[in-house]
């Protein structure tokens, strides 16, 4: 991992908990005492901050400052395929489970 990648990882994670704590960027810049281009910078990932900044920013967020640079598990390439396939499964399987159970309950029914 290099710089850039981490720059990614923290643009990435700045604005998933800003827009989950609904933050403007002007909200959260002026909370976090920087301009609002700065962040912006931030959140592209073309500017790095300092760990005085870091740490405002986490705690405005109410989350662990490690939490800013820690990278997201990456699902693979196929995952789509998987669940598709899964839920095939899954669908076809209740399917045949629902005829099963609709086809005894008919079974008993009173005969007229």
């Amino acid at each position: 991992m290099n710089e850039k990648d981490l720059r990614a990882i923290l643009s990435i994670n700045l604005k998933r908990y800003r827009n989950f704590r609904k933050f403007t960027q002007a909200e959260f810049a002026e909370k976090i005492n920087i301009s609002i281009p700065f962040l912006s910078d931030i959140e592209n990932g073309k500017k790095w901050v300092s760990p005085k900044t870091l740490v405002r920013m986490a705690n405005v967020l109410d989350i662990e400052a490690y939490e800013l640079l820690k990278p997201e598990k990456i699902l693979p390439d196929n995952v789509g395929n998987i669940i598709e396939k899964y839920t095939d499964d899954i669908h076809f399987t209740f399917g045949k489970m629902l005829e099963k159970v609709c086809a005894d309950y008919l079974k008993k029914l009173p005969k007229k």
